[in-house]
């Protein structure tokens, strides 16, 4: 298979969301584009006045309902939807995939297979082991018949990456091939592109930065102040180290764009989804209520329970994580959840890098 002719043809993207689309646009610049959406009412508006998510398509996007077009005619396609939806869409796309095809997802959230004893949407959260969690790669893996996989993850923010603005993201996966077409694809003069090959890593920076952000969140609707969020951030990556390597990841790809990069800009911008959940808890509002909103899919309230049952199966403090849970799904007050945190008996700074 050759880089070359792979980055020539019509690439897919599914999901026409803010960040779909924006993914949309930045390879418009290389590319055609058959940009996947499931609502043909959506679709039609999208055709009649060539924007999606408030966003003017590249002239050289086609708006599409068919996923057999898209794995025709595409090589390449790119997930971009919320995780709850992942595992239904590969149901409908695993017949229409073959080994040629790649999918590289930017998808930023874990399935989880629930003991059938328990109710996930309930605060009684059940144990959870490794095996019964799954990144979005490892979800391709299981449920298709392809092989070529990758992931893109790093600080880009929709609503700054749609004016044009300068960033970069990071293209993982374990095959060469995918992340050199990945390279090829999606950099432009003011996106740059890199790679890197832990892509359980990659992925589980972009999963875990969102317990933090929605606890950034809480912090300013506290008024807590810029130190409070520093504090945060800085731990926040450490947690994210020992969740990740406890899961099986290296530790670089916590220290690049992805890892850092994508917390701090996740935590210190008001555009964020995680951020804003945080926020109005802080201010008293329900989760209820903040999430009933459905312009508003905050991965980071699903993961907090996952990683806070995942923490007793490898026997790992995560303080910032527990403290997030009280908030969230045991209705503890911000303020109270955090005189809490500061009260936890850790003295060592940075553990990880003799390990």
């Amino acid at each position: 298979m050759n880089s070359k002719n792979i980055s020539n043809k019509v690439v897919g993207v599914i999901g026409a969301g803010g960040f779909g689309t924006v993914v949309a646009n930045l390879l418009a610049h290389n590319t055609d584009v058959l940009l996947g959406v499931r609502n043909p009412k959506i679709a039609e508006q999208i055709n009649q006045t060539r924007t999606a998510a408030g966003q003017a398509l590249a002239p050289n996007i086609l708006p599409t309902t068919s996923l057999e077009e898209i794995t025709q005619q595409c090589t390449v396609i790119f997930p971009i939807i919320p995780s709850q939806g992942f595992r239904e869409l590969l149901q409908q796309l695993s017949p229409l995939l073959g080994p040629h095809h790649m999918l590289i997802h930017g998808i930023k959230g874990l399935d989880v297979s629930w003991p059938n004893t328990a109710d996930s949407s309930t605060n009684n959260t059940p144990s959870l082991t490794r095996q019964q969690v799954q990144t979005m790669s490892e979800l391709i893996l299981t449920k298709t018949n392809i092989t070529q996989v990758g992931c893109i993850a790093g600080p880009n923010l929709a609503s700054e990456l749609a004016q044009g603005l300068l960033a970069a993201v990071v293209v993982s996966s374990n095959s060469p091939l995918v992340m050199e077409v990945g390279q090829k694809l999606l950099r432009s003069r003011n996106f740059q592109v890199y790679t890197n090959t832990d892509m359980l890593g990659v992925e589980l920076c972009g999963v875990l930065k969102n317990i933090i952000a929605i606890g950034a969140g809480c912090l300013d609707g506290l008024g807590q102040g810029e130190n409070a969020k520093a504090f945060l951030i800085s731990r926040g990556l450490v947690e994210m180290v020992h969740i990740g390597r406890a899961m099986g990841a290296s530790v670089q790809p916590f220290l690049g764009l992805a890892g850092v990069g994508d917390l701090v800009a996740t935590c210190a911008s008001k555009l964020s989804r995680n951020y804003t959940v945080g926020y109005r808890l802080a201010k008293g509002e329900d989760l209820v209520q903040i999430l009933n909103n459905k312009t508003l899919t905050a991965e980071g309230v699903n993961t907090v329970k996952v990683i806070h049952s995942l923490a007793g199966h490898y026997g790992i403090r995560v303080p910032i994580t527990e403290m997030m849970y009280k908030i969230l799904f045991e209705k503890v007050p911000a303020q109270e959840a955090v005189n809490h945190f500061m009260k936890s008996p850790l003295n060592i700074d940075v553990d990880f890098m003799e390990e």
